[in-house]
């Protein structure tokens, strides 16, 4: 059950990842793609229902003890806000530092609760919904400009295929740790795809640097899986956007970009 439930959510994402790049997915499409990872990894389907009723249940149990945090954080907010006014019409010196230190409390315990909306599970960097929240408007539109890098790992595949997927997934904590070098947004966009956000000021040649840079320290390295060690390597493309360009066109120039970048690294790069 563990191991389909683990394959099930490379599977998803990596399903996921495909059909962003699509303009219109219909059911039958989506069905088709995922038929293909899931050949791919070998996921055995089955007892389908029962996992996909784990997975509810998990996600359930998530998002029940959400609603319960945020609800006793706004009982305490609610607390807090009575005692403040309190303290103001009363003059009262201690009661004001009570409430400090109730506020000061209250503020850590949303921050723990935005992490955990915003963490990917795997990685601990960000994920879509951070994106989302912070960049992205109704109408799946930008509301700040920027500079967007689209990273997607090269021979992931065949690491998978070749190690296994506890492997996969080290090497994907790797690298996501490698990419916070960059100082700027990390996000994991789905399976081996991550997305950075640089600043508005940031020009697309200064973006291209510092990936670069990260690029050639990581090709340095030598990873191990059991006795045998391999090289890891990713592709990249980098566009600029402002405020109100689509996501979907700005994603769709980045990865054009690292396409390119694919044919060039991987003439160097010919391999594991």
């Amino acid at each position: 059950m563990q191991n389909n439930n683990h394959l099930l959510q490379i599977v998803t994402n990596e399903t996921q990842s495909a059909v962003t790049k699509m303009g219109i997915v219909t059911p039958s499409i989506y069905s088709s793609i995922f038929s293909k990872y899931a050949n791919e990894h070998h996921l055995n389907l089955e007892n389908e229902n029962k996992i996909a009723h784990k997975i509810l249940e998990e996600e359930c149990a998530f998002l029940t003890d959400l609603q319960s945090q945020t609800s006793q954080n706004a009982n305490k907010l609610t607390e807090t806000t009575n005692k403040a006014l309190n303290a103001m019409r009363d003059k009262n010196e201690d009661l004001l530092q009570d409430v400090l230190k109730e506020t000061e409390s209250l503020r850590l315990e949303v921050e723990k609760l935005k992490e955990s909306v915003y963490k990917d599970e795997l990685t601990h960097i960000y994920n879509r919904k951070w994106l989302h929240d912070n960049y992205i408007d109704e109408d799946q539109k930008f509301i700040k400009g920027g500079t967007l890098a689209i990273i997607d790992l090269n021979y992931f595949k065949i690491i998978n295929d070749t190690h296994g997927h506890i492997i996969g997934d080290k090497v994907l904590i790797f690298i996501a740790a490698q990419l916070k070098s960059v100082e700027q947004n990390v996000i994991r966009y789905g399976g081996d795809e991550f997305i950075v956000i640089f600043p508005e000021n940031t020009p697309e040649a200064v973006a291209l640097k510092r990936l670069n840079k990260a690029r050639e320290h990581i090709l340095t390295k030598k990873l191990k899986a059991h006795d045998t060690k391999f090289t890891l390597s990713f592709s990249f493309g980098v566009t600029s956007f402002k405020a109100k360009d689509e996501l979907a066109k700005v994603i769709e120039n980045a990865d054009k970009h690292m396409y390119n970048d694919k044919l060039q690294i991987k003439k160097r790069v010919t391999g594991i």
